[in-house]
């Protein structure tokens, strides 16, 4: 191999692009007309791979790593729009119960029983049905639920349409916790996860402004929250999917991640059609893993909900 081609063979490896790397190797193999068994070549990917790790996770990231490349900025931006999306439906129906025609006290003690149900649900089909799925469907179901209590006359009908609603959006933003949680590379996921918290803050201080559109019409504030989550469905169907995936550490396999999914594929369906020796198989110990995981992120989703009570159940002349 001439010495010109050694730089460029290093810095390919270097940029990870370890494919282009080893098919000029394949091409010197020709022309020096030697026989390189594929062993090595798969010794040298998995040594460059495993190189290419090691230096990464020494580094130093910031947020901004996670908007340098085209995919990784992509899925960063769809989870923000997405849990901004989930943080001012949910909050939004947790304020909107003064509008539902029946007792206040009542109606918010009632909608917020639903959150036990939804959450045992979630726990029980999470690692069956997977994240994206979950996320889109629960979120289309509860924009349907908040449109549909637009239709019916106020009172109980329309207040058991919103309450089934904010059952569907308890889902989604458990998942929305763990989604953003299990998408990040490692290197850069707690400053990405933080920005994506901080957004959805941001998206809740919309909430009362959309709250207070009751007094213009007493269906607008129900007919937005369920736009919003109709349009936060489908834009989850955008991201890959991470039940039995191996996680990104590095920002390249971040970038990578999902490269091989369809929008289409259905966990359920996938692993019935795969489900025989040789080509797939379950390991107990991720999966263990991510139910340990998605407790943590119940607990905490669990205290910041609290904390949006608390605001709300501060008397106006305190507030005042």
């Amino acid at each position: 191999m001439s010495k010109l081609q050694q730089p460029r063979e290093k810095w390919l490896v270097s940029q990870g692009k370890i494919d282009k790397a080893i098919d000029i190797l394949r091409k010197f193999e020709k022309i020096n007309k030697a026989n390189v068994g594929e062993d090595v070549y798969k010794r040298f990917r998995t040594t460059c791979i495993k190189t290419q790790k090691e230096e990464e996770l020494d580094k130093t990231y910031t947020v901004l790593d996670l908007f340098r490349s085209p995919r990784l900025r992509k899925i960063t931006t769809v989870l923000i729009v997405l849990w901004m999306a989930i943080s001012l439906v949910f909050d939004g129906h947790v304020r909107n119960v003064e509008t539902l025609g029946l007792n206040v006290f009542l109606t918010f003690t009632v909608a917020s029983a639903t959150e036990f149900p939804a959450d045992t649900f979630l726990t029980l089909v999470l690692d069956v049905w997977g994240r994206r799925w979950l996320a889109a469907g629960s979120m289309i179901v509860s924009g349907i639920f908040s449109l549909l209590a637009t239709a019916v006359p106020l009172g109980i009908p329309s207040a058991t349409l919103a309450i089934m609603g904010r059952f569907a959006i308890n889902i989604s933003y458990n998942i929305g916790l763990q989604y953003a949680a299990e998408l990040l590379p490692t290197v850069v996921r707690a400053q990405g996860v933080a920005l994506i918290h901080i957004m959805g803050y941001v998206a809740s201080i919309v909430a009362p402004f959309v709250v207070y559109l009751a007094n213009i019409s007493i269906s607008l504030p129900l007919f937005i929250l369920g736009i919003l989550g109709i349009l936060g469905g489908i834009l989850a169907l955008f991201l890959p999917e991470t039940l039995d995936q191996e996680l990104p550490q590095t920002l390249q396999d971040g970038e990578n991640f999902g490269l091989g999914q369809k929008m289409l594929d259905f966990p359920c369906i996938k692993q019935k059609e795969v489900e025989h020796p040789g080509k797939f198989h379950k390991t107990s110990s991720r999966r263990a893993s991510m139910r340990a995981s998605f407790r943590g992120e119940i607990r905490s989703s669990l205290i910041h909900r609290s904390s949006i009570r608390s605001r709300k159940s501060i008397p106006d002349s305190q507030a005042a």
